[in-house]
């Protein structure tokens, strides 16, 4: 089936171990990987209260993977519209698909505090 609507490409970026350095240390990077087709729903954001940060907002979003991604989302950056990085609460689970008839089962929000 042809869904009327049409996601968009994010970058997800995670820190994967890429080596170890002397002494048995791992040595660790960011590893961005492109995703297509992910529902972009911009929520309206707020204010960040607190006497630390008087002039502080909140830029979220939820966005929805599609099914055929299967990575863990832990600890992961998402970069979307070509922002900047926006952290990932928690660790998003994928709906079962059996429960999900679309082409998306995993709601993920995402996070940028600024000012």
């Amino acid at each position: 089936m042809q869904w009327p609507i049409k996601g968009e490409n994010v970058v997800v970026i995670r820190q994967e171990q890429v080596g170890t350095l002397p002494g048995n240390v791992p040595e660790y990077a960011e590893v961005p990987t492109p995703v297509e087709n992910v529902l972009v729903d911009p929520s309206p954001g707020a204010d960040v209260v607190d006497s630390v940060r008087p002039d502080g907002t909140r830029a979220e979003f939820t966005l929805h993977f599609p099914k055929t991604y299967s990575g863990s989302l832990r600890g992961a950056h998402v970069v979307v519209r070509g922002g900047e990085p926006l952290a990932v609460e928690g660790d998003p689970q994928p709906y079962t698909n059996e429960n999900t008839p679309g082409p998306w089962n995993r709601p993920v929000n995402v996070f940028r505090v600024e000012g």
